[in-house]
């Protein structure tokens, strides 16, 4: 789009920043200044947002264009880590991890691996998913499916809350069954292995036996599983201790995978710690107990060793999960980040597609010199139907969740015009109470502001969706009228209780509103956050107001305006490394979205 787009009728959002009025050494003045307080209309203790924006726009999508017998890389940008996928007749289904994130494991649908549905989630009642007072990177670790005589199995840890579990189901879509868990297992990232003869198995990472070597030292263990008696049933042995090469000291082995292929067993892992050093390995055994002997050319996927200034970086891979097509091919799903700086990304871990080449019975995805590329060949299955397309086998989803663009650079605008939030929006934990309403009005989100803060581990009126580029916009329109001193509503770039962007509309002590900027980045703000930007605004009673948060890398910028062509700079060029999962550490990226608090509730 142009300088010149025009908007619709709700307010649409131009592209460019060339319609922009910024006015900087004003917002500087005006931030360390004590706004004067402008009127304050009649009080609307709750926010209605009218509409959001999501707007990515990466440079690596102007430098590298897919054919028309090619797909973009990640196919799941933002982050969706730890992917595992299963194939169903024609249909493949991926689930990825989401902490504490509710509703819990987002499940995806696609019929050519490249272009993908969401389905919704697997764990989408508060019966499944227990993540009261979880931190936000604890909660649900590396998800893994399957399917094994008409019925779907997910199985995955809860950390800090239980342990293991496993859901099943007889349709993809839901509903999905309450957990059935799994004490037994001492670790995290199982996965379940069907053998022809109808046995399951399950694999995960735990402890070693007997004392740890040295820091990182894991272990793979297995385990039968009785699906009927819905238990885990026999000795719990290990089948790789260390990893790859224990006298080299490996450290982290984890999200085993077991699968056949021409009557041999082979068990892939993550290797090296999820940082630069990520990796994947295989193994491979005449049984499904093995013994497992490690290939001599592990490893058969990671990029530790490349240049960290090429262009375009894709560092950190691995925990891959392999399927292969009705055509015979083999395809790796595995997770990746796209750096803007050194080891600084703010998009988390996503899911990334390779073929798998075989050679001498060992399967590879990349090998020597080669980079995870942006634009790869299609797998050779039918292209995707331009509409939904309903598995097939072994039931259809009763009402298809109508796609949203997931590669490349696009833009996803909801108008909140349907009668529930679509699957990319999430809350943070589990929620206990109704605080958000798409039917009154209609045509809008209202969210109920209440006494819980971003930054506490309690579960705050948020709804937000993943930031999927490095070059990304939020923008919303906003109706709201803060009741009293100290009530707040507006966008949020969050990455983590300790670390985020809240740009919102208050009411000062003094009786005015000011649109203002609060940061908390680590120990360097206090608990509640510091202000570091605010200004007057005037509150119309019969208009919204305009709210945008621009990422450009490791920048960003905060606006708003009584326009969607006409914005004021709030503040810019402010720090967004403190998103970054480098500074803020745990396993998320930045979440955008909307919020509202209000103390005295």
């Amino acid at each position: 789009m142009n300088a010149d787009d025009r908007t619709d009728a709700r307010g649409r959002v131009p592209a460019t920043s060339a319609s922009i009025r910024v006015l900087p050494l004003i917002a500087l003045l005006l931030s360390c200044v004590r706004p004067s307080p402008q009127p304050v209309p009649s009080a609307s203790s709750d926010p209605r947002f009218e509409w959001f924006e999501y707007r990515g726009d990466d440079s690596v999508y102007r430098a590298v264009r897919a054919g028309p017998d090619e797909y973009l890389n990640p196919i799941l940008p933002g982050f969706y880590p730890d992917p595992s996928l299963v194939r169903v007749g024609g249909d493949y289904y991926l689930v990825a991890s989401s902490f504490a994130y509710f509703p819990g494991v987002p499940i995806f649908h696609s019929r050519d691996l490249v272009s993908w549905t969401q389905l919704g989630h697997v764990l989408d009642r508060p019966s499944q998913l227990d993540l009261d007072g979880a931190g936000i990177s604890r909660g649900i670790f590396a998800p893994a499916i399957q399917y094994h005589a008409g019925t779907y199995y997910m199985i995955t840890t809860l950390v800090d809350r239980g342990g293991n579990f496993l859901v099943t189901a007889t349709d993809p879509a839901g509903p999905w069954s309450d957990p059935v868990w799994l004490r037994e297992i001492d670790g995290i990232d199982p996965s379940l292995f069907f053998d022809d003869d109808g046995r399951a198995y399950v694999v995960n990472n735990g402890p070693p036996a007997g004392t740890p070597r040295y820091e990182g030292h894991r272990a793979i263990w297995m385990q039968e599983y009785d699906a009927a008696a819905k238990r885990l049933v026999g000795p719990r042995e290990v089948i790789v201790d260390g990893g790859v090469d224990l006298s080299k000291q490996p450290i982290w082995i984890e999200a085993p995978h077991i699968f056949k292929r021409n009557g041999r067993y082979y068990l892939i892992c993550a290797e090296g710690g999820t940082g630069y050093e990520h990796s994947e390995v295989v193994f491979r055994g005449d049984s499904p107990r093995g013994p497992y002997v490690p290939h001599a050319g592990n490893p058969i996927l990671t990029q530790r060793h490349l240049d960290r200034a090429r262009p375009f970086p894709v560092t950190s891979t691995g925990h891959a999960d392999f399927v292969e097509t009705p055509a015979g091919e083999w395809w790796a799903v595995f997770l990746g980040v796209r750096p803007y700086g050194d080891d600084l990304y703010n998009t988390g871990r996503e899911t990334f597609l390779l073929p798998v080449r075989w050679v001498d019975d060992w399967p590879v995805i990349l090998a020597g010199e080669a980079a995870v590329p942006y634009a790869n060949r299609r797998p050779a299955l039918p292209a995707q139907p331009p509409q939904p397309t309903q598995p097939t086998q072994p039931t259809q989803p009763t009402q298809p969740t109508a796609p949203v663009p997931t590669a490349g650079n696009f833009v996803v605008r909801d108008d909140f015009d349907g009668p529930a939030l679509a699957p990319y929006w999430v809350l943070m934990r589990t929620p206990r109470e109704r605080w958000y309403d798409l039917a009154t009005p209609r045509g809008a989100l209202t969210l109920r502001a209440r006494p819980v803060e971003l930054g506490s581990t309690a579960q705050p009126s948020f709804v937000g969706r993943r930031q999927q580029h490095a070059s990304a916009s939020a923008t919303a329109a906003m109706r709201y009228v803060p009741a009293k001193p100290g009530d707040e509503a507006g966008l949020v770039a969050f990455q983590n209780e300790a670390h985020y962007y809240a740009l919102g509309v208050t009411r000062a002590p003094d009786g005015g509103t000011v649109v203002q900027l609060e940061r908390r980045a680590g120990g360097t703000d206090p608990a509640g956050g510091t202000v570091v930007a605010s200004a007057p605004v005037r509150l119309p009673a019969d208009a919204p107001l305009y709210l945008r948060i621009q990422a450009r890398g490791g920048r960003y910028d905060f606006y708003y305006g009584h326009s969607p062509n006409d914005w004021t700079l709030l503040r810019g060029d402010l720090d967004g490394t403190i998103l970054s999962t480098r500074v803020a550490g745990g396993f998320v990226g930045t979440m955008l979205g909307m919020y509202a608090y209000a103390p005295g509730r």
